[in-house]
């Protein structure tokens, strides 16, 4: 079985590697010790990630994509350090402003695809286990009360990544089976990193993966 691995950052994959591409932006996909799987990182954001992954399903055949990475946590049940399935996303932004309402495009009535689900994901138990949750994915992450309470109004959000639905888009386009696993590194509200647990978050979902990686 061949294996695409995507993440953003090299960080939050490191300890599935033996080497690490360069922390400068770009990505390039390289070797780790096992042949049959090969790692993505494209660096930070929506654009990026759909962009790279789409040009890597396209000049090579996979059997399966797994996207790892962390992410944030509207729903105060899933605190720092739970890992999650993430079967359905949404581009959050995608659509326009009137005054203070917010018209998605399905109200705009023009073509898009603003949403992702994963109808058939991978028949692998240790990922049956893991919460399953919506997520949305941004360019902005949210950090300000007021928005935050209208995000979880209009489309009630578990968890928030800037590059998930895209990664999802570019599976579904390429007819490629996936999944979408992460780790919550802290709880969406006014920005606090001293109540950020990334290195928990990382451990936890590289512990998560490599069991994944065991049982394909």
């Amino acid at each position: 079985m061949r294996i695409l691995i995507v993440a953003a950052t090299p960080d939050e994959i490191a300890p599935l590697t033996t080497s690490a591409p360069s922390p400068k932006r770009g990505a390039r996909a390289f070797q780790a010790s096992g042949p049959d799987v090969e790692f993505l990182v494209t660096g930070v954001g929506m654009v990026a990630t759909a962009a790279k992954t789409a040009r890597a399903l396209a000049l090579a055949r996979y059997d399966l994509a797994l996207n790892f990475g962390v992410c944030g946590s509207f729903d105060r049940r899933l605190q720092p350090g739970r890992v999650v399935h993430v079967v359905s996303d949404r581009i959050a932004e995608l659509g326009a402003e009137d005054g203070d309402a917010f018209l998605t495009v399905e109200e705009l009535g023009l073509p898009g695809d603003p949403a992702f689900v994963n109808a058939q994901p991978p028949d692998i138990e240790l990922l049956q286990n893991l919460p399953a949750v919506s997520g949305i994915t941004v360019n902005t992450v949210h950090g300000n009360a007021r928005s935050i309470a209208a995000i979880v109004r209009r489309f009630s959000p578990q968890v928030e990544t800037m590059e998930g639905a895209a990664f999802m888009h570019a599976c579904l386009i390429s007819q490629v089976p996936f999944a979408q696993v992460r780790a919550v590194s802290n709880v969406v509200e006014k920005r606090n990193r001293e109540a950020w647990n990334l290195g928990e978050a990382v451990a936890n979902l590289n512990r998560c993966a490599k069991s994944i990686l065991e049982h394909v």
